[in-house]
């Protein structure tokens, strides 16, 4: 098997469970996805690398009806409050099927594999069992 790369530079897939890297603001707290010189909220400037939980709730999502395969994508409140945008996959994509406040879980899975045998891992968030 060929190497596995995330497809977004906070998905950790080498160490352990699969997982978000957040970093969070060391003077306030606050958690952001991409790389930050100071903080939106409070204007520090030192940051840490923080692991999240792989559980939370879908707060609001919506569902884009592409011809050939619709797909949602949602807001989900992580167990520890910070909040993630994904797609919603592990359920048709349907407004009578996907409610709002249920329980999920991230999960990974491939975008493809390159010519090389490289493959992209994306991650998602699925109804927990």
């Amino acid at each position: 098997m060929g190497k596995q790369i995330p497809i977004v530079d906070y998905l950790v897939l080498d160490d352990g469970d699969p997982h978000l890297m957040a970093h969070e603001c060391s003077e306030c707290g606050a958690r952001y996805f991409d790389r930050r010189n100071a903080c939106a909220s409070c204007g520090g400037r030192e940051f840490t690398q923080r692991p999240l939980p792989t559980d939370g709730v879908l707060r609001t999502f919506t569902i884009f009806g592409r011809s050939d395969k619709p797909f949602a994508s949602g807001v989900v409140e992580l167990s520890d409050g910070t909040s993630v945008k994904a797609n919603i996959v592990g359920i048709d994509p349907d407004p009578d099927r996907i409610e709002l406040g249920m329980k999920v879980d991230m999960t990974t899975f491939s975008a493809g594999t390159d010519d090389d045998g490289t493959e992209a891992i994306c991650f998602g968030f699925a109804p927990s069992s």
